[in-house]
């Protein structure tokens, strides 16, 4: 039985520069996991070792992905193996032909019993992957899952809802989204990482998953939002009485309020 953890090497967007026509430039932002997947590794972990299961990390991107750095940071946070599809026709994918490469990988995993994932990701933070992933397996998705428990045949989950917390258990295999809080990622230790590099590494092509994704928007043109450049105005608010009698001058000075 296996447990899959879809996770993403990508350009750390906090490294990325923007410049004065609004193009955000990437050049210099190095790739790396994001918390959202490291949390969700640290989940798969935990519920693979009290289920019995083998915890398989899969990722889908360009030539970094394949990297010994790329994958040896997945192994040490305590994947048994990783499953790398690595092409340049996969460098900026988007969501729809990433998760059909994540659900060709997963069927020919075999036995599979749930995929985990993080509720976000660290590029474009759309939150789409998990549900689509899941309706092209055509298995059940549940999204923003605090607590999961996997006993090798049902698993049982809670999810934050807006109307409070909702338990639900299932059996049968699933997708699993699971929030930024619901584990606290540990750093790898020296171990962790020397363990890492003895450990199976599988890499496939844009062949071996049914060739190149489908061309998808392009980007045409990017420029600044037209209308006035926001001032910037920064309120002292260890008053405040004073904070908001200068935010409601400021407000009226803008035009506003009357």
């Amino acid at each position: 039985m296996k447990i899959v953890v879809a996770y993403q090497w990508a350009p750390d967007p906090q490294e990325a520069t923007v410049g004065e026509s609004g193009t955000v430039d990437f050049s210099r932002a190095k790739p790396a996991m994001s918390d959202y997947d490291a949390t969700a590794i640290e989940v798969g972990r935990a519920v693979a070792s009290a289920a019995g299961a083998s915890l398989v990390g899969v990722t889908v991107g360009g030539a970094s992905v394949a990297q010994p750095v790329a994958t040896k940071a997945a192994l040490s946070r305590g994947l048994d193996e990783v499953v790398v599809v690595s092409d340049p026709a996969f460098e900026s994918a988007g969501t729809l032909p990433v998760a059909t490469v994540l659900a060709q990988v997963v069927q020919g995993l075999g036995d599979v019993a749930l995929v985990i994932a993080g509720d976000t990701s660290i590029d474009n933070g759309a939150r789409l992957l998990p549900p689509v992933l899941g309706a092209l397996l055509g298995w059940p998705v549940l999204t923003d899952v605090q607590t999961l428990q996997f006993d090798g045949t049902a698993a049982t989950a809670a999810r934050t809802l807006p109307e409070g917390v909702q338990t639900l258990s299932l059996t049968g295999p699933a997708v699993i989204a699971v929030s930024a809080d619901s584990a606290k990622p540990k750093a790898p230790g020296m171990k962790d990482v020397l363990a890492a590099g003895k450990k199976p590494v599988t890499v496939k092509s844009a062949a071996d998953v049914g060739g190149a994704p489908a061309p998808e928007g392009v980007v045409r043109s990017t420029a600044k939002p037209s209308g006035p450049a926001r001032k910037g105005i920064k309120i002292d608010t260890t008053d405040p009485a004073a904070a908001a009698a200068e935010l409601l001058s400021a407000l009226r000075a803008a035009g506003a309020l009357s």
